[in-house]
Parts: C-alpha cells; sequence; structure tokens
C-alpha cells in the first residue's frame, strides 16, 4: 500500500498555469480579389518598396501556368509577364498540432504577433501566436466558374506594414485581407480559457 501511495503521488505533479494570455486582435475580411493566372496561384512576394512607396507598389505572383507576373498594386493590374518558368512553387508545413484538420499549404505572421495559416480546403485561421489562442476562423470563397475543391490556400504574406495579408489560391486568384475597422474589444470579446494545470511527468 506504502508503494502505491507513492506512485501516485510522486509521479505526477501539478504546478499552477503559467498559460500567456492572448492579446486582443481586430477580426480580418476580405476586400480585394484580383484575377489574371490561368492556372493556380502558389506563390506571392512584395517589393521592399510597398510600405514606404506610393508610386510603385508592385507585387509578384508565380502560378501553375508557368507564369510569373509583375502587379501594380496602385492601378490593380498585371505590368509585366514572366513566361517559361518550370518551377513548382508548392512550399507545404504540416501542423500535427493543429486543429485545421487540413494540409497546412501557408503560414505567415506580423510584427502585432498575429499568425495565420492557409489551409488545402480554403480555411483561413487566425492566431495570437504567442498564447496559440485562435480567434478567427474564416473561409475564402471561390470565383464564379470555379469548382468547390478549388478553394485551396498555397501562400500568404503580410506586406511590410502588417497591415494587410494576401492570399494567392487554388481557383486562380489572388485575395486581399484588412482587419475589420469596425472591430473592438467589446464585438469582438477574446473567448480564451488557459489550461486548469499542467501536469509534470
Amino acid at each position: 500500500n506504502s508503494y502505491r501511495n507513492f506512485s501516485t503521488s510522486a509521479i505526477i505533479e501539478r504546478i499552477p498555469s503559467r498559460w500567456p494570455r492572448p492579446e486582443w486582435h481586430a477580426p480580418w475580411k476580405n476586400y480585394r480579389v484580383i484575377s489574371g493566372h490561368l492556372g493556380w496561384v502558389r506563390s506571392i512576394a512584395f517589393d521592399p518598396s510597398l510600405a514606404v512607396s506610393t508610386r510603385h507598389t508592385y507585387m509578384f505572383s508565380a502560378g501553375d501556368d508557368k507564369q510569373v507576373k509583375c502587379w501594380d498594386l496602385e492601378q490593380n493590374k498585371v505590368i509585366r509577364s514572366y513566361h517559361g518558368h518550370l518551377i513548382n512553387y508548392l512550399t507545404a508545413l504540416f501542423l500535427s498540432s493543429s486543429q485545421q484538420k487540413t494540409i497546412i499549404n501557408a503560414m505567415a505572421i506580423n510584427e502585432d504577433g498575429v499568425m495565420v495559416t492557409g489551409g488545402d480546403n480554403g480555411s483561413l485561421w487566425f492566431w495570437d501566436w504567442k498564447s496559440g489562442h485562435n480567434f478567427q476562423q474564416a473561409q475564402t470563397i471561390v470565383q464564379p466558374g470555379s469548382l468547390d475543391s478549388e478553394a485551396a490556400i498555397y501562400a500568404a504574406s503580410f506586406d511590410l506594414t502588417g497591415s494587410r495579408l494576401i492570399t494567392c489560391e487554388a481557383d486562380k486568384t489572388i485575395k486581399m485581407w484588412k482587419q475589420d475597422e469596425n472591430a473592438t474589444p467589446e464585438t469582438h470579446p477574446v473567448n480564451f480559457k488557459p489550461p486548469k494545470d499542467i501536469r509534470r511527468f
């Protein structure tokens, strides 16, 4: 009996939870869709001057149509296309601890501590990365004429300000997201419950 009591009380030690409390983040919304590729859009990159220059807001995208396009975001049009690339631009990241229940193709983090993950099923989840709190679950909408199976998000990137998120997707579109300026901590409260305790073995 003494050994049995020892084995149950000494092996498992309960300590108070020190889980970090998440910061409040405004929810994000899709505000622009850009079309122009003839195949799945798999990768995006920004010109370094995007956040500081109003005259040269350039973005580059690459797709399964073997084209790299340079976009003028002020005019919302392609200013140059590069043809003949044979590179597969797919970058995949698998998060075993995620509850998104799909293949995670893209992940990005801004300086405000917002992490976004884009899934093969079109799910776009927003996280407070310090605490791991999932504060928003969004779903991309495929453009008319596309199949529901073409909702996959293949790449995601914040601009240098961290206030604009760009995703490129299987429905041949590039979508832009920004925070909802009407959201407040009162309209979108943080619904977070830290673990009651942490068990050390």
